[in-house]
């Protein structure tokens, strides 16, 4: 987080892409992004059921959540692109085996797709990708091209 102290300059990091949440609301255990400041960015409904377990008036903020958050078993990983420090996530405990990200993403898109009747358009447009990549993350996972989950013609989007 040095690097941004340093370089005041740098660009705020960008939210979330549509996906990006969509696949960290998957995880089996509760996910908190921090910025390069210790502002909370995202939270996932694992980790905002945790926040709302831990709140007792104190103000969930900067170090003092992070602090709160490892004192109840977090695992903190700095996030980097490259050598520059993008902020910090927290892990919190979930009590079982998690899956792969690849498995998570998979799930997104499976919720996704249920959620939209199996319109392909609409659930990319939901999930912040292209149609083209929807289309190759199907094929990627095995799951039919036509969204249904029915062996069929695939459907034109």
């Amino acid at each position: 987080m040095a690097a941004r102290e340093k370089n005041p300059s740098l660009p705020t990091p960008p939210g979330f892409a549509p996906l990006g949440q969509a696949v960290m609301e998957t995880f089996s255990e509760g996910v908190v992004v921090f910025d390069p400041y210790g502002r909370m960015l995202y939270a996932n409904q694992r980790a905002r059921h945790t926040l709302d377990a831990l709140a007792d008036g104190t103000p969930h903020r900067g170090e003092n959540l992070r602090d709160r958050l490892m004192a109840f078993g977090g695992r903190a990983r700095t996030l980097k692109q490259g050598s520059l420090e993008l902020g910090e996530v927290v892990f919190l405990p979930d009590g079982g085996d998690s899956p792969t990200l690849a498995e998570r993403e998979r799930q997104a898109i499976l919720d996704t797709l249920e959620a939209t009747h199996g319109k392909l358009a609409e659930t990319a447009r939901r999930l912040g990708i292209s149609r083209t990549t929807l289309w190759r993350r199907l094929r990627a996972y095995g799951l039919p091209a036509n969204g249904r989950g029915g062996q069929g013609p695939a459907t034109r989007v």
